[in-house]
Parts: C-alpha cells; structure tokens; sequence
C-alpha cells in the first residue's frame, strides 16, 4: 500500500477521531506560504491513506480570514493529495435546503473582501486558471451517492456563496444573496477551492445545512449554538461517508491534471523571477 495520501480531508476535529481509523502519524509540513492551520493526520482508512487537516487549527483558533489557505493547499499537494473534499458548515437560502440536509455544490460565488490572499501567482509569474466549473464533477457524484449512502439527505448542485466573516449576514445581505441565485452560504469555500484548482487537487464541498441564515421570517437568525449542534447531529453522517468514498478515490479521474499548463504561459519564460520559480515548482515547475 502506497504510504502516501491522494485523498484530503479538509473540515472539523472530529473527522480525524473517526472510527477505523488505523496507523495514525501526524505531520508538520513547513511550505512557501507559511506555515498550515495545524499538524496534519493521516491514517488508513478502509484501506486507503487519508490525510486529515483541519482548517481552523484545532480548538477553532483561527477565523475564516485567518485561515493559512494557500499554506493548507500547498502542505497537501506537497503530501501528493489529488482530491480533497472540504467539510464545511453552511447557512440554507432556500427553503427546500433544511437544517441537517447536506448540499454538495456545483456552483461558487466569491463575495469576500480581498483580506485572504486568492492565489498562489504574483510576485514574478503571473497564471490564470480556468474556474468556470469550480468543482470536480467525478468527485461531487462520488460524494453525494456517499452522503445518500451513510443515511444523509444529499443535494445534488447549488450555488454556495463565499462571504469574509466572521459574523453572520445582515438580513438585507441575506436577502440580496437569494436575489443573486445564491442557494447555501458559508465563510470558508473561497479561496479555498480556487488554489486547490491551481495547485491541480480535484475538490468537492459536504456542505452540512445548519441554519437558515436570516431571511427565513418563520426560523431563528443564525448563533453559534445552532451550528454547533446540527455540526455534532450530521457528524456521523460526515464520518460514515468519508468512509464510503476512500475506496472509490482511487477510481475517480484526476480531472484538474494538467489545468495549469495554459495559464502559466502568461508570463514568458525569460520575464519569470528565479525566486518565484522555486516557490511555485511543486505547483508548475513541470511547465516550465
């Protein structure tokens, strides 16, 4: 068995304590971009090596801003990862969407406010990536049949839309995200699934449905124990379906292979600083 993971998960604590999980080693991975939001786990999981991370540091250290995403995607591209599904909690636009369900997303709307660095270009070598399709096809089927699977009420598609944080919508805000087409919003799935597309990992969202935002004039406006809660409520639905898809991983194709190709010929090749060509060579050092 290969030691090293292809397969990321990217969510809370409680998806590493996960039962069946065997030969668990942590690992400090020290990247260009400083340093992740913590050790990562990996382990053996119904035959497959895992790697686990957990995106606000463990404890919930770091807010959505904070978040070392570019450090996070580098350390698990660095491990050889080519697919990853994030876990992450989101509020519902919709009513048909219901606290608990799971939204696995086909669609992505970036509306932060330019704190989070979105991209792991500059500096001496500019890329372009296509991101009209942010989420791998394969792998979000795979993740919605394992959700169905492990007794979860999976959607298959929407629009999730990216806010800054760390508070919570204004109902004005959560309104205009309906007007705009939005179904699910949340506060970590952008920058994170574009540089996973440049950095070639095929992504997917498990989008656990924990509130109604604000708009909803019948539910309660959003807290933290709401989420919380319904976290904890779906967690052995998150576990039971990781556990179902690491074996069909392996089988799945790598549709972001090769993606970065085109978009690192923006810069020429006598116009790329010699520091940026080591800083991006994991990523595109293969095209140059």
């Amino acid at each position: 068995m290969n030691n090293n993971p292809t397969f990321a998960v990217i969510g809370g604590s409680g998806l590493y304590a996960m039962p069946g999980l065997s030969d668990v080693s942590e690992h400090r991975i020290s990247t260009p971009f400083g340093d992740p939001s913590d050790v990562i786990v990996i382990g053996t999981l119904a035959g497959v090596r895992v790697a686990f991370l957990p995106r606000h540091g463990r404890g919930h250290r770091l807010t959505p801003s904070e978040v070392p995403y570019r450090a996070n995607i580098y350390a698990l591209k660095h491990l050889g990862v080519k697919h990853i599904v994030s876990v992450s909690a989101c509020g519902s636009l919709r009513e048909h969407l219901k606290p608990c369900d799971i939204v696995v997303p086909d669609q992505l709307f970036d509306f932060t406010k330019g704190k989070r660095e979105g991209s792991f270009f500059g500096s001496g070598l500019v890329g372009h990536v296509s991101f009209a399709e942010p989420f791998s096809k394969s792998l979000s089927a795979a993740l919605v049949k394992a959700v169905r699977e492990a007794g979860g009420t999976a959607h298959d598609g929407g629009t999730f839309i990216t806010i800054e944080g760390p508070r919570f919508s204004s109902k004005a805000e959560s309104t205009v995200f309906r007007a705009w087409g939005c179904d699910i919003i949340g506060m970590t799935a952008s920058p994170e699934a574009a540089l996973a597309r440049e950095a070639e990992i095929d992504f997917a969202i498990m989008a656990h449905v924990t509130d109604y935002d604000c708009w909803h004039e019948e539910e309660a406006a959003v807290t933290v124990e709401m989420v919380i809660a319904r976290l904890h409520a779906n967690l052995s639905i998150a576990q039971q379906a990781i556990t179902n898809i690491a074996p069909v991983i392996a089988s799945l194709p790598h549709e972001s292979d090769g993606c970065m190709r085109s978009a690192v010929m923006t810069t020429a090749k006598d116009s790329m600083s010699e520091s940026a060509k080591q800083r991006l060579d994991l990523l595109v050092g293969r095209y140059l």
